[in-house]
Protein backbone atom coordinates (compact mmCIF):
# COMPACT_ATOMS: atom_id res chain seq x y z
CA UNK A 1 0.00 0.00 0.00
CA UNK A 2 1.58 3.30 -1.10
CA UNK A 3 1.51 6.43 1.07
CA UNK A 4 0.47 9.92 -0.03
CA UNK A 5 3.09 12.47 -1.17
CA UNK A 6 4.90 14.09 1.73
CA UNK A 7 3.68 17.58 0.77
CA UNK A 8 0.06 16.38 0.88
CA UNK A 9 0.56 14.86 4.33
CA UNK A 10 2.39 17.93 5.65
CA UNK A 11 -0.18 20.39 4.30
CA UNK A 12 -3.13 18.37 5.54
CA UNK A 13 -1.88 18.78 9.11
CA UNK A 14 -0.14 22.15 8.95
CA UNK A 15 -2.49 24.11 6.67
CA UNK A 16 -5.46 23.46 8.91
CA UNK A 17 -3.60 23.02 12.23
CA UNK A 18 -5.32 19.70 12.71
CA UNK A 19 -5.26 18.06 16.10
CA UNK A 20 -7.03 15.46 18.23
CA UNK A 21 -8.79 15.38 21.57
CA UNK A 22 -9.43 12.34 23.71
CA UNK A 23 -13.14 12.10 24.55
CA UNK A 24 -12.27 10.26 27.78
CA UNK A 25 -9.74 12.56 29.47
CA UNK A 26 -9.95 15.63 27.14
CA UNK A 27 -6.19 15.63 26.50
CA UNK A 28 -5.37 17.47 23.27
CA UNK A 29 -2.71 16.80 20.66
CA UNK A 30 -1.37 18.80 17.74
CA UNK A 31 -1.61 16.60 14.63
CA UNK A 32 -4.06 13.74 14.43
CA UNK A 33 -3.71 10.69 16.69
CA UNK A 34 -5.95 7.65 16.76
CA UNK A 35 -5.27 6.94 20.44
CA UNK A 36 -4.49 8.88 23.61
CA UNK A 37 -1.06 8.53 25.20
CA UNK A 38 -2.63 8.93 28.64
CA UNK A 39 -5.62 6.59 28.24
CA UNK A 40 -3.96 3.94 26.07
CA UNK A 41 -6.05 1.26 24.38
CA UNK A 42 -9.25 2.51 25.98
CA UNK A 43 -9.11 5.57 23.72
CA UNK A 44 -9.11 3.75 20.37
CA UNK A 45 -12.15 4.96 18.45
CA UNK A 46 -12.73 7.71 21.00
CA UNK A 47 -10.48 10.44 19.59
CA UNK A 48 -12.18 13.39 17.93
CA UNK A 49 -10.66 15.72 15.37
CA UNK A 50 -10.09 19.36 16.35
CA UNK A 51 -8.20 22.26 14.81
CA UNK A 52 -6.71 25.54 15.97
CA UNK A 53 -7.19 27.50 12.74
CA UNK A 54 -9.68 30.00 14.23
CA UNK A 55 -8.22 30.04 17.74
CA UNK A 56 -6.16 32.63 19.56
CA UNK A 57 -2.89 31.42 21.09
CA UNK A 58 -0.24 32.83 23.40
CA UNK A 59 3.40 33.28 22.42
CA UNK A 60 5.10 31.75 25.46
CA UNK A 61 8.75 32.00 24.46
CA UNK A 62 10.62 33.10 21.34
CA UNK A 63 14.02 33.64 19.79
CA UNK A 64 15.44 35.60 16.90
CA UNK A 65 16.92 33.81 13.89
CA UNK A 66 19.39 36.23 12.32
CA UNK A 67 20.94 33.92 9.74
CA UNK A 68 18.30 31.64 8.22
CA UNK A 69 19.70 28.71 6.26
CA UNK A 70 18.85 27.02 2.99
CA UNK A 71 15.23 27.56 1.89
CA UNK A 72 14.51 30.17 4.59
CA UNK A 73 17.23 32.61 3.50
CA UNK A 74 14.85 34.91 1.57
CA UNK A 75 12.84 35.54 4.72
CA UNK A 76 15.75 37.39 6.30
CA UNK A 77 15.86 37.62 10.11
CA UNK A 78 12.69 36.29 11.77
CA UNK A 79 11.20 35.42 15.16
CA UNK A 80 10.49 31.80 16.02
CA UNK A 81 8.78 30.58 19.16
CA UNK A 82 6.37 28.31 21.00
CA UNK A 83 2.64 29.11 20.90
CA UNK A 84 0.25 27.69 23.49
CA UNK A 85 -3.42 27.03 22.77
CA UNK A 86 -6.32 26.31 25.11
CA UNK A 87 -4.59 27.46 28.30
CA UNK A 88 -1.47 25.44 27.58
CA UNK A 89 -3.14 22.16 26.68
CA UNK A 90 -1.34 22.22 23.33
CA UNK A 91 1.94 23.88 22.36
CA UNK A 92 3.13 24.27 18.79
CA UNK A 93 6.24 25.78 17.20
CA UNK A 94 5.70 28.68 14.83
CA UNK A 95 7.15 31.74 13.12
CA UNK A 96 6.03 35.33 13.66
CA UNK A 97 5.33 36.83 10.26
CA UNK A 98 4.73 40.39 9.01
CA UNK A 99 7.85 41.62 10.79
CA UNK A 100 10.72 43.40 9.02
CA UNK A 101 13.76 42.95 11.26
CA UNK A 102 16.71 44.02 9.12
CA UNK A 103 18.70 46.50 11.19
CA UNK A 104 16.06 46.55 13.93
CA UNK A 105 16.73 45.70 17.58
CA UNK A 106 13.91 43.79 19.23
CA UNK A 107 13.19 43.19 22.91
CA UNK A 108 12.01 39.57 22.78
CA UNK A 109 10.57 39.77 26.28
CA UNK A 110 8.04 42.34 24.99
CA UNK A 111 6.69 39.69 22.59
CA UNK A 112 6.36 36.87 25.09
CA UNK A 113 2.97 36.49 26.74
CA UNK A 114 1.10 38.28 23.94
CA UNK A 115 -1.88 36.81 22.08
CA UNK A 116 -1.26 35.66 18.52
CA UNK A 117 -3.46 34.56 15.61
CA UNK A 118 -2.65 31.75 13.15
CA UNK A 119 -1.97 32.97 9.61
CA UNK A 120 -1.88 30.96 6.40
CA UNK A 121 1.42 31.57 4.58
CA UNK A 122 4.16 30.07 2.43
CA UNK A 123 6.69 28.10 4.48
CA UNK A 124 9.87 28.75 2.52
CA UNK A 125 11.29 29.29 -0.96
CA UNK A 126 11.44 26.43 -3.46
CA UNK A 127 12.49 25.87 -7.06
CA UNK A 128 10.03 26.87 -9.83
CA UNK A 129 9.43 23.18 -10.58
CA UNK A 130 8.37 22.29 -7.02
CA UNK A 131 5.08 22.45 -5.16
CA UNK A 132 4.75 25.65 -3.11
CA UNK A 133 4.79 24.62 0.57
CA UNK A 134 2.21 26.34 2.80
CA UNK A 135 1.35 26.20 6.48
CA UNK A 136 -0.76 27.90 9.15
CA UNK A 137 2.04 27.78 11.70
CA UNK A 138 2.75 31.44 11.09
CA UNK A 139 1.39 33.99 13.54
CA UNK A 140 0.75 37.71 13.99
CA UNK A 141 -0.17 39.60 17.14
CA UNK A 142 -3.91 39.62 17.79
CA UNK A 143 -3.89 43.18 19.12
CA UNK A 144 -2.39 44.69 15.99
CA UNK A 145 -3.57 44.90 12.37
CA UNK A 146 -5.22 41.47 12.11
CA UNK A 147 -7.59 40.94 15.07
CA UNK A 148 -8.72 37.60 16.44
CA UNK A 149 -12.30 36.82 15.47
CA UNK A 150 -14.20 33.84 16.74
CA UNK A 151 -15.86 31.61 14.14
CA UNK A 152 -19.27 30.56 15.44
CA UNK A 153 -21.68 28.57 13.30
CA UNK A 154 -25.13 30.15 13.59
CA UNK A 155 -28.43 28.44 13.01
CA UNK A 156 -30.20 30.13 10.06
CA UNK A 157 -33.20 32.24 11.08
CA UNK A 158 -34.83 33.25 7.84
CA UNK A 159 -35.26 31.70 4.39
CA UNK A 160 -35.33 34.22 1.55
CA UNK A 161 -37.28 33.90 -1.67
CA UNK A 162 -34.42 35.57 -3.52
CA UNK A 163 -30.81 34.32 -3.35
CA UNK A 164 -28.02 36.68 -2.46
CA UNK A 165 -24.98 37.40 -0.31
CA UNK A 166 -25.05 35.87 3.18
CA UNK A 167 -21.54 36.91 4.22
CA UNK A 168 -18.34 38.43 2.92
CA UNK A 169 -14.72 39.11 3.83
CA UNK A 170 -11.84 41.22 2.56
CA UNK A 171 -8.11 40.89 3.10
CA UNK A 172 -5.34 43.29 2.17
CA UNK A 173 -1.87 43.31 3.71
CA UNK A 174 -0.84 45.88 6.29
CA UNK A 175 2.19 46.79 4.19
CA UNK A 176 1.74 49.71 1.80
CA UNK A 177 3.66 51.98 -0.51
CA UNK A 178 2.58 55.61 -0.84
CA UNK A 179 3.35 57.50 -4.04
CA UNK A 180 1.68 60.39 -5.85
CA UNK A 181 -1.14 60.73 -3.28
CA UNK A 182 -2.00 57.04 -3.71
CA UNK A 183 -1.47 54.11 -1.35
CA UNK A 184 -1.14 50.53 -2.51
CA UNK A 185 -1.22 47.27 -0.59
CA UNK A 186 1.90 45.08 -0.78
CA UNK A 187 2.13 41.37 0.04
CA UNK A 188 4.62 40.37 2.69
CA UNK A 189 7.43 38.09 1.52
CA UNK A 190 5.46 34.90 2.34
CA UNK A 191 2.12 36.03 0.82
CA UNK A 192 0.62 35.49 -2.63
CA UNK A 193 -2.80 35.19 -4.29
CA UNK A 194 -3.48 31.86 -2.53
CA UNK A 195 -2.77 33.14 0.98
CA UNK A 196 -4.96 36.21 0.41
CA UNK A 197 -7.80 34.01 -0.91
CA UNK A 198 -7.73 31.89 2.25
CA UNK A 199 -7.73 34.95 4.52
CA UNK A 200 -10.71 36.52 2.72
CA UNK A 201 -12.59 33.21 2.72
CA UNK A 202 -11.93 32.82 6.42
CA UNK A 203 -13.40 36.27 7.09
CA UNK A 204 -16.46 35.47 4.96
CA UNK A 205 -17.18 32.33 6.98
CA UNK A 206 -16.81 34.25 10.25
CA UNK A 207 -19.13 37.03 9.05
CA UNK A 208 -21.78 34.71 7.61
CA UNK A 209 -21.89 32.19 10.45
CA UNK A 210 -22.29 29.50 7.77
CA UNK A 211 -21.08 25.99 8.54
CA UNK A 212 -18.12 25.53 6.17
CA UNK A 213 -19.21 21.95 5.46
CA UNK A 214 -22.37 23.32 3.80
CA UNK A 215 -20.41 25.22 1.15
CA UNK A 216 -20.74 22.97 -1.88
CA UNK A 217 -19.01 25.12 -4.48
CA UNK A 218 -16.06 27.48 -4.44
CA UNK A 219 -14.90 29.65 -7.34
CA UNK A 220 -11.55 31.44 -7.16
CA UNK A 221 -10.92 34.12 -9.77
CA UNK A 222 -7.37 35.33 -10.31
CA UNK A 223 -4.83 36.30 -12.94
CA UNK A 224 -1.84 35.85 -10.65
CA UNK A 225 -2.06 32.17 -9.76
CA UNK A 226 1.50 31.16 -8.79
CA UNK A 227 0.94 27.98 -10.80
CA UNK A 228 0.46 27.79 -14.57
CA UNK A 229 -1.15 24.38 -14.05
CA UNK A 230 -2.71 23.72 -10.65
CA UNK A 231 -5.77 25.36 -9.12
CA UNK A 232 -5.90 27.78 -6.23
CA UNK A 233 -9.40 26.61 -5.37
CA UNK A 234 -8.35 23.12 -4.22
CA UNK A 235 -6.02 24.58 -1.61
CA UNK A 236 -8.68 27.07 -0.45
CA UNK A 237 -11.23 24.26 -0.11
CA UNK A 238 -8.87 22.13 1.98
CA UNK A 239 -7.67 24.88 4.31
CA UNK A 240 -11.17 26.27 4.94
CA UNK A 241 -12.71 22.77 5.23
CA UNK A 242 -15.35 23.51 2.61
CA UNK A 243 -17.86 20.73 2.03
CA UNK A 244 -18.34 17.54 4.01
CA UNK A 245 -15.05 15.80 4.76
CA UNK A 246 -14.51 12.09 4.36
CA UNK A 247 -12.53 11.31 7.52
CA UNK A 248 -11.11 8.16 5.96
CA UNK A 249 -9.23 9.87 3.14
CA UNK A 250 -9.43 13.59 3.96
CA UNK A 251 -11.14 14.51 0.69
CA UNK A 252 -13.68 17.35 0.75
CA UNK A 253 -17.11 16.92 -0.88
CA UNK A 254 -16.93 20.28 -2.64
CA UNK A 255 -16.62 21.39 -6.24
CA UNK A 256 -13.66 23.77 -6.50
CA UNK A 257 -12.72 25.61 -9.68
CA UNK A 258 -10.47 28.47 -10.77
CA UNK A 259 -11.77 31.11 -13.17
CA UNK A 260 -9.97 33.69 -15.31
CA UNK A 261 -11.30 36.76 -17.08
CA UNK A 262 -8.80 39.42 -16.05
CA UNK A 263 -10.33 41.71 -13.40
CA UNK A 264 -13.85 40.28 -13.62
CA UNK A 265 -12.83 36.68 -12.96
CA UNK A 266 -14.74 36.73 -9.66
CA UNK A 267 -17.82 38.79 -10.56
CA UNK A 268 -18.40 36.54 -13.57
CA UNK A 269 -19.15 33.78 -11.05
CA UNK A 270 -21.64 35.77 -8.93
CA UNK A 271 -24.48 34.83 -11.27
CA UNK A 272 -23.35 31.20 -11.37
CA UNK A 273 -23.28 31.02 -7.58
CA UNK A 274 -26.73 32.62 -7.35
CA UNK A 275 -28.15 30.20 -9.91
CA UNK A 276 -26.57 27.21 -8.20
CA UNK A 277 -27.97 27.89 -4.72
CA UNK A 278 -31.38 28.76 -6.21
CA UNK A 279 -31.67 25.66 -8.41
CA UNK A 280 -34.51 23.42 -7.14
CA UNK A 281 -33.38 20.16 -5.63
CA UNK A 282 -29.70 21.10 -5.48
CA UNK A 283 -27.61 19.96 -2.54
CA UNK A 284 -25.54 23.14 -2.74
CA UNK A 285 -26.78 25.24 0.17
CA UNK A 286 -24.00 27.81 -0.22
CA UNK A 287 -21.44 28.82 -2.83
CA UNK A 288 -18.32 30.91 -2.22
CA UNK A 289 -16.80 33.28 -4.79
CA UNK A 290 -13.32 34.71 -4.25
CA UNK A 291 -11.44 37.33 -6.25
CA UNK A 292 -7.75 37.41 -5.39
CA UNK A 293 -4.65 38.90 -6.97
CA UNK A 294 -1.07 39.86 -6.35
CA UNK A 295 -1.35 42.28 -9.25
CA UNK A 296 1.76 42.12 -11.41
CA UNK A 297 3.52 44.91 -13.26
CA UNK A 298 6.93 45.33 -14.84
CA UNK A 299 9.45 47.51 -12.98
CA UNK A 300 9.32 51.15 -14.00
CA UNK A 301 12.51 51.00 -16.03
CA UNK A 302 11.00 48.39 -18.35
CA UNK A 303 8.42 48.56 -21.13
CA UNK A 304 4.96 48.55 -19.56
CA UNK A 305 6.35 49.81 -16.25
CA UNK A 306 3.69 52.51 -15.94
CA UNK A 307 1.37 49.87 -14.46
CA UNK A 308 3.74 49.71 -11.52
CA UNK A 309 2.23 52.95 -10.21
CA UNK A 310 -1.21 51.46 -9.62
CA UNK A 311 -1.09 47.71 -8.87
CA UNK A 312 -2.05 46.43 -5.42
CA UNK A 313 -2.60 43.19 -3.52
CA UNK A 314 -5.74 41.84 -1.94
CA UNK A 315 -8.70 39.50 -1.97
CA UNK A 316 -12.45 39.50 -1.40
CA UNK A 317 -14.79 36.59 -0.73
CA UNK A 318 -18.58 36.37 -0.89
CA UNK A 319 -20.84 33.53 0.22
CA UNK A 320 -24.13 33.17 -1.64
CA UNK A 321 -27.17 31.33 -0.37
CA UNK A 322 -30.89 31.52 0.42
CA UNK A 323 -30.77 31.78 4.22
CA UNK A 324 -30.09 34.92 6.26
CA UNK A 325 -29.37 36.89 3.11
CA UNK A 326 -27.92 40.36 3.72
CA UNK A 327 -28.13 41.55 0.10
CA UNK A 328 -30.50 40.01 -2.43
CA UNK A 329 -29.41 39.85 -6.05
CA UNK A 330 -32.10 41.74 -7.91
CA UNK A 331 -30.74 41.19 -11.40
CA UNK A 332 -27.67 41.27 -13.64
CA UNK A 333 -26.45 42.00 -17.12
CA UNK A 334 -23.18 40.96 -18.80
CA UNK A 335 -21.54 41.99 -22.05
CA UNK A 336 -18.38 40.83 -23.84
CA UNK A 337 -16.26 41.77 -26.84
CA UNK A 338 -12.82 40.87 -28.16
CA UNK A 339 -11.10 44.15 -27.30
CA UNK A 340 -7.45 43.27 -26.52
CA UNK A 341 -6.60 46.21 -24.28
CA UNK A 342 -4.60 44.28 -21.69
CA UNK A 343 -2.94 40.88 -21.90
CA UNK A 344 -0.09 38.64 -20.81
CA UNK A 345 1.25 35.97 -23.13
CA UNK A 346 2.25 32.54 -21.84
CA UNK A 347 5.73 32.45 -20.26
CA UNK A 348 5.75 36.24 -19.97
CA UNK A 349 6.28 37.58 -16.45
CA UNK A 350 4.30 40.80 -16.77
CA UNK A 351 1.18 42.00 -18.60
CA UNK A 352 1.00 44.69 -21.28
CA UNK A 353 -1.80 47.01 -22.24
CA UNK A 354 -2.95 48.92 -25.29
CA UNK A 355 -2.31 52.42 -23.98
CA UNK A 356 -5.14 54.81 -24.81
CA UNK A 357 -7.33 51.90 -26.00
CA UNK A 358 -7.58 50.69 -22.40
CA UNK A 359 -9.96 53.57 -21.66
CA UNK A 360 -12.60 54.64 -24.12
CA UNK A 361 -12.95 51.64 -26.45
CA UNK A 362 -12.56 49.16 -23.59
CA UNK A 363 -13.33 50.14 -19.99
CA UNK A 364 -15.84 52.94 -20.57
CA UNK A 365 -17.75 51.28 -23.40
CA UNK A 366 -18.32 48.04 -21.49
CA UNK A 367 -19.06 49.55 -18.07
CA UNK A 368 -21.52 52.10 -19.47
CA UNK A 369 -23.31 49.51 -21.58
CA UNK A 370 -23.59 46.90 -18.81
CA UNK A 371 -24.83 49.44 -16.28
CA UNK A 372 -27.23 51.13 -18.70
CA UNK A 373 -28.78 47.90 -19.91
CA UNK A 374 -29.25 46.58 -16.39
CA UNK A 375 -30.97 49.77 -15.30
CA UNK A 376 -33.24 49.58 -18.35
CA UNK A 377 -34.00 45.93 -17.62
CA UNK A 378 -34.97 46.70 -13.99
CA UNK A 379 -36.60 50.06 -14.84
CA UNK A 380 -34.21 51.94 -12.56
CA UNK A 381 -33.31 55.60 -12.49
CA UNK A 382 -30.16 57.08 -10.96
CA UNK A 383 -32.11 58.23 -7.89
CA UNK A 384 -33.28 54.65 -7.27
CA UNK A 385 -29.68 53.65 -6.52
CA UNK A 386 -28.06 54.35 -3.15
CA UNK A 387 -24.53 53.19 -4.00
CA UNK A 388 -22.62 52.75 -7.25
CA UNK A 389 -19.40 50.71 -7.49
CA UNK A 390 -17.38 50.10 -10.64
CA UNK A 391 -14.05 48.47 -11.43
CA UNK A 392 -11.22 50.66 -10.15
CA UNK A 393 -7.93 50.41 -12.07
CA UNK A 394 -7.19 53.96 -10.91
CA UNK A 395 -9.09 56.87 -9.37
CA UNK A 396 -9.90 58.63 -12.64
CA UNK A 397 -11.74 55.88 -14.54
CA UNK A 398 -14.43 55.00 -11.94
CA UNK A 399 -14.95 58.67 -11.08
CA UNK A 400 -15.40 59.61 -14.73
CA UNK A 401 -17.73 56.70 -15.55
CA UNK A 402 -19.87 57.39 -12.46
CA UNK A 403 -20.34 61.02 -13.51
CA UNK A 404 -21.04 59.99 -17.10
CA UNK A 405 -23.82 57.72 -15.87
CA UNK A 406 -25.22 60.50 -13.68
CA UNK A 407 -24.21 59.26 -10.23
CA UNK A 408 -23.32 61.73 -7.49
CA UNK A 409 -20.29 61.65 -5.17
CA UNK A 410 -22.32 60.37 -2.22
CA UNK A 411 -23.29 57.38 -4.38
CA UNK A 412 -19.86 56.35 -5.69
CA UNK A 413 -17.26 57.60 -3.17
CA UNK A 414 -18.06 55.06 -0.37
CA UNK A 415 -16.97 52.18 -2.63
CA UNK A 416 -13.98 53.89 -4.23
CA UNK A 417 -10.98 52.34 -2.44
CA UNK A 418 -8.35 52.14 -5.17
CA UNK A 419 -6.46 55.13 -3.71
CA UNK A 420 -5.94 53.11 -0.50
CA UNK A 421 -5.20 49.61 -1.83
CA UNK A 422 -4.27 50.05 -5.50
CA UNK A 423 -5.79 48.03 -8.34
CA UNK A 424 -6.32 44.58 -6.86
CA UNK A 425 -7.48 43.21 -10.24
CA UNK A 426 -10.01 40.42 -9.54
CA UNK A 427 -10.59 41.84 -6.07
CA UNK A 428 -11.05 45.48 -7.11
CA UNK A 429 -14.80 45.90 -7.74
CA UNK A 430 -15.69 43.27 -5.09
CA UNK A 431 -13.63 45.11 -2.45
CA UNK A 432 -15.57 48.26 -3.36
CA UNK A 433 -18.80 46.28 -2.92
CA UNK A 434 -17.62 45.05 0.49
CA UNK A 435 -16.80 48.62 1.56
CA UNK A 436 -20.36 49.63 0.71
CA UNK A 437 -21.86 46.63 2.52
CA UNK A 438 -19.87 47.65 5.60
CA UNK A 439 -21.81 50.92 5.82
CA UNK A 440 -25.10 50.09 4.06
CA UNK A 441 -28.43 50.08 5.90
CA UNK A 442 -31.41 47.78 5.23
CA UNK A 443 -33.48 48.38 2.09
CA UNK A 444 -30.75 50.13 0.12
CA UNK A 445 -29.86 49.40 -3.48
CA UNK A 446 -26.28 48.81 -4.65
CA UNK A 447 -25.24 48.78 -8.29
CA UNK A 448 -21.85 47.17 -8.93
CA UNK A 449 -20.23 46.95 -12.38
CA UNK A 450 -16.98 45.09 -12.92
CA UNK A 451 -14.67 45.19 -15.91
CA UNK A 452 -12.25 42.62 -17.25
CA UNK A 453 -9.73 43.26 -19.98
CA UNK A 454 -10.20 41.21 -23.06
CA UNK A 455 -12.98 42.46 -22.61
CA UNK A 456 -16.27 42.45 -20.70
CA UNK A 457 -18.38 43.75 -17.83
CA UNK A 458 -20.81 42.29 -15.30
CA UNK A 459 -23.42 44.57 -13.75
CA UNK A 460 -25.41 43.54 -10.66
CA UNK A 461 -28.15 45.18 -8.67
CA UNK A 462 -28.42 44.17 -5.02
CA UNK A 463 -30.88 45.25 -2.35
CA UNK A 464 -29.92 44.99 1.31
CA UNK A 465 -32.12 43.32 3.93
CA UNK A 466 -32.60 43.63 7.69
CA UNK A 467 -30.05 40.82 8.13
CA UNK A 468 -27.22 43.17 7.17
CA UNK A 469 -27.72 45.07 10.40
CA UNK A 470 -27.86 41.92 12.51
CA UNK A 471 -24.55 40.57 11.13
CA UNK A 472 -22.48 43.75 11.42
CA UNK A 473 -21.24 42.85 14.90
CA UNK A 474 -19.46 39.79 13.49
CA UNK A 475 -17.18 41.86 11.26
CA UNK A 476 -14.16 43.41 13.03
CA UNK A 477 -11.79 43.31 10.05
CA UNK A 478 -13.78 45.76 7.95
CA UNK A 479 -12.53 47.52 4.83
CA UNK A 480 -12.37 50.77 6.78
CA UNK A 481 -10.28 49.11 9.50
CA UNK A 482 -7.81 48.06 6.80
CA UNK A 483 -7.74 51.65 5.53
CA UNK A 484 -7.27 53.38 8.89
CA UNK A 485 -5.34 50.93 11.09
CA UNK A 486 -2.44 52.51 12.97
CA UNK A 487 -0.46 49.32 12.32
CA UNK A 488 -0.10 49.97 8.59
CA UNK A 489 3.59 50.03 7.63
CA UNK A 490 4.89 51.97 4.63
CA UNK A 491 7.79 50.61 2.58
CA UNK A 492 10.24 52.03 0.06
CA UNK A 493 10.23 51.09 -3.62
CA UNK A 494 13.07 48.57 -3.37
CA UNK A 495 11.38 46.61 -0.58
CA UNK A 496 8.08 46.80 -2.48
CA UNK A 497 9.60 45.12 -5.56
CA UNK A 498 11.27 42.47 -3.40
CA UNK A 499 8.03 41.63 -1.61
CA UNK A 500 6.08 41.53 -4.88
CA UNK A 501 8.30 38.70 -6.12
CA UNK A 502 7.86 36.82 -2.83
CA UNK A 503 9.40 33.54 -1.70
Amino acid sequence: MSSEPVERRASYIGDRLRGSQCSICSKEYFRYKDYCGRCGRRSFGKMRAIDFFYDCGTLEVCTRIDRPTNKFTKLGPFIYGIVAFHNGKVRVPGRLTDLILNGVEVDLSSFEGRSVVPRFRRRYAVKPSEIIPTISLAFTFADEYYPHQKYTVARPKKMSETPGIVGYGVYVSRFRIKERAMERSIPFMDEDAITAAVEAGKMALIHSGVDSSHVGKVYVGSESNPYAVKPIASKVAQVLKLGEEDQADGIQAVDAVDTEFACKAATSMFKDAVSLVHYPGTATAYAMVIGTDNSQAAPRDELGGELDLSVGYGSSAFIFGMQDVIAEVEGWYSCTSDTPDFWRRGRESYPRHGGRFTGKPAYFKHVVKACGRLMEKLHLQVNDVDYFVSHQPNVGFPTRVAKELGFREEQYLPGLKVSKFGNTYSGAAPIGLAAVLDCAKPDERILVVSYGSGAGSDAYSLTTTRQIKEKKYRQKFTVQHQVESRHIEYLDYGTYRKFKLGL
